[in-house]
């Protein structure tokens, strides 16, 4: 930690130096929220975002927060490692051309509806996941758009491995502005006293309309999931067919950085809100990408230019 804030009605812990004057704002906005619990948390690469920087922390008591979590619910990195400790130029573009053909990237879809079975099952029938249910099956399995990307890179340990970052695609997005529209009319029917200008419309956890944003965002991060599962399928299938079936792979690492969870923190339950940040417990897996285009990393983005 480089430095707190101790200005607020909540401490701002900031893990970085410098920070832009627009997240600095949404921090304290985040610190004078009248829930909020204990401190507020900055990461290093944190940047304004809707209503609360990317790369925060935010926990609190009896509410729960659309725009804390994000448009891209569930959004996160996964990775393999692979056996291969060499993959010549010739191998890597044939395994990057492979990919290409079989995962559609930034606003494309599949033409095709993807196995049903892989899509997350539901106990009830929540309004957005219904409603977007056949349009999400079209889009499992596909990259999306903005910072997303598929990394292949050598890692400290002279293994080749892969590493995706992706989300909930348009069904996250979707339950998102949904919810978010609900929160900011019903706090103005109730005249809160968190302004609306700061974008932090929040539901009460008791309210029929969190209990459904929270069934529909954990829906989404399970979806967000699965999306990733498909794609690193796809890529095992890429390196197996160039590499002529010599390659085995680890376990998969997943680390979702946004979503909201009830955690225990300094004697009571509450509801942690991570946006571009994941849980750093001790013995938990982290993931840190490469830089794109650096050698020997190579990363497939999200538009291709």
């Amino acid at each position: 930690m480089k430095t707190i804030i101790s200005t607020e009605l909540h401490p701002i812990k900031l893990w970085l130096e410098d920070i832009e004057p627009n997240a600095l704002s949404q921090a304290r906005n985040l610190a004078n929220l009248p829930f909020a619990f204990h401190h507020i948390s900055i990461m290093p690469d944190a940047h304004s975002g809707y209503g609360m920087p990317i790369g925060s922390v935010l926990a609190t008591k009896g509410v729960i927060i659309p725009n804390a979590v994000g448009v891209d619910i569930g959004c996160g990195m996964c990775a393999l490692k692979t056996n291969v400790d060499d993959l010549d130029s010739e191998n890597l573009k044939a395994i990057l051309s492979s990919i290409r053909k079989t995962i559609p990237v930034g606003r494309n879809w599949h033409s095709e509806q993807q196995d049903l079975s892989l899509m997350p099952k539901f106990q009830k029938h929540p309004e957005i996941i219904t409603r977007q249910f056949k349009n999400a099956s079209f889009q499992l399995g596909t990259l999306g758009g903005g910072n997303h990307f598929i990394e292949i890179q050598r890692g400290s340990d002279g293994f080749i491995w892969v590493m995706i970052h992706s989300g909930s695609r348009n069904l996250g997005k979707t339950v998102a502005e949904h919810y978010n529209t609900i929160a900011k009319k019903l706090n103005e029917r109730w005249h809160t006293n968190v302004p609306a200008q700061w974008d932090l419309a929040f539901l009460p956890i008791e309210t029929d309309e969190a209990h459904a944003y929270t069934a529909e965002m954990n829906y989404c991060i399970e979806f967000a999931l699965a999306n990733r599962k498909l794609m690193m399928q796809r890529i095992q299938h890429a390196f197996i067919d160039v590499l002529k079936g010599r390659v085995e792979f680890g376990e998969m690492i997943n680390k979702t950085h946004n979503f909201a969870a009830w955690e225990h923190h300094y004697n009571i339950n509450v509801l942690v809100h991570r946006k571009g940040a994941t849980r750093a417990r001790k013995g938990e897996w982290g993931i840190i990408p490469g830089s794109q285009g650096s050698n020997p990393s190579c990363s497939f983005p999200s538009k291709i230019h």
